[in-house]
């Protein structure tokens, strides 16, 4: 009795030690796993690393990008503020030009009509001086009746002088000469000599003044020729007016151009930045979806196939494993088919934002 109890004993221990035995080489093959899976997820971690720096550098360089396209914006913006002011300062200059051409206009105008003015005032003259030249010679034949018409031509002389004196307000020597006439007038029969030499004098300014007219006919010739230079230089400034009016609207429309390019530039970094980000959460969803659904199943099928030969003499141990390295296979492939979904789905809003 005492044999067979510690026979059994015996084979209750001897079981109990090979089921223990199993369980440390099922522990050992455990630690082997967790070890393995360990030093995976090191890696995984020092490659997420290295990816999240690269993404961190590329994402510095982008915002280094943007900010040098908003300070080209900046600039773009300056130079459109200063065209602009450039663009209202031609504007004042084309007005004052205007106004200035508007002002020689109306000198122009006041100078023809002096100018007509002093042609009638110089025909007017030279009548006068033909007159008064006719008036001398008839003084001379008359000279035997000058006592009688004394008063009356001392009264038309007068009234000449007058009038000539208004006329040559300007001429100080005319006048000096009227009134040496004027004086000599009112001794007529005791100065005949002196009216002759009167006479001479009179020729002398009648001579003067055809040159002086024709001295102011050169002057009008002169200030049409100005005046036709001036005309010509404001057609040539309108002209230069309207070609930098021109250069300034193509200008305008480049840089609307520029600012539209700048704009659309702005929104497609915007865009990429945006998709950047998305591309990076995607990423991190996929590494972390990998390291906690593929290392699970994986980490099971090394297991299993590591410990799989200790089990070959034991069928139902075996088709345990089996089944449970089935299972791993099989979550393995569905999250394989989750992953290329979410691949895809990444890739779908890539080429919609680009």
């Amino acid at each position: 009795m005492d044999k067979r109890s510690t026979a059994h004993e015996l084979l209750i221990a001897n079981k109990e030690l090979v089921f223990q035995n199993e369980e440390k080489e099922k522990r050992a093959a455990e630690l082997i796993i967790a070890n393995l899976e360990l030093a995976f997820q090191n890696e995984e971690k020092e490659n997420r690393a290295t990816e999240l720096l690269h993404a961190n550098i590329e994402l510095i360089f982008q915002n280094g990008e943007r900010q040098k396209r908003a300070a080209e914006l900046v600039l773009a913006n300056i130079e459109l503020a200063f065209q602009n002011t450039e663009k209202e300062n031609r504007a004042a200059e084309l007005i004052l030009a205007n106004k200035e051409l508007v002002f020689q206009n109306e000198e122009k105008e006041k100078r023809a009509a002096e100018l007509a003015l002093a042609n009638i005032e110089l025909a007017f003259q030279n009548t006068e001086k033909e007159n008064r030249a006719a008036e001398l010679i008839l003084a001379n034949k008359e000279l035997v009746f000058q006592n009688e018409e004394k008063e009356k031509r001392a009264a038309e002389l007068a009234l000449a002088n007058i009038e000539l004196a208004f006329q040559n307000t300007e001429k100080g020597n005319r006048a000096a000469e009227l009134t040496v006439a004027n004086n000599a007038l009112a001794f007529l029969n005791q100065e005949k000599e002196n009216r002759a030499a009167e006479l001479i004098v009179a020729n002398i300014e009648l001579a003067f003044q055809n040159t002086e007219k024709g001295n102011r006919a050169s002057e009008l010739l002169i200030a049409n020729t100005e005046l036709a230079f001036q005309n010509s230089e404001k057609e040539n400034r309108a002209a230069e007016l309207i070609v930098a009016n021109k250069e300034l609207l193509y200008q305008n429309e480049e840089k609307e151009k520029r600012a539209g390019e700048l704009s659309r530039a702005y929104k497609e970094l915007k865009k990429a930045d945006d998709y950047l980000k998305e591309y990076i959460q995607g990423l991190e969803d996929m590494m972390f979806l990998t390291s906690h659904r593929v290392r699970q199943p994986v980490a099971n099928i090394l297991g299993i196939t590591g410990i799989i030969e200790g089990f070959i003499n034991s069928p139902a141990q075996l088709k345990k494993l089996t089944g449970y390295l089935k299972r791993s296979a099989t979550s393995l492939d569905v999250f394989i088919k989750e992953l290329t979904s979410f691949i895809t789905e990444l890739e779908e809003k890539g080429k919609s934002n680009t």
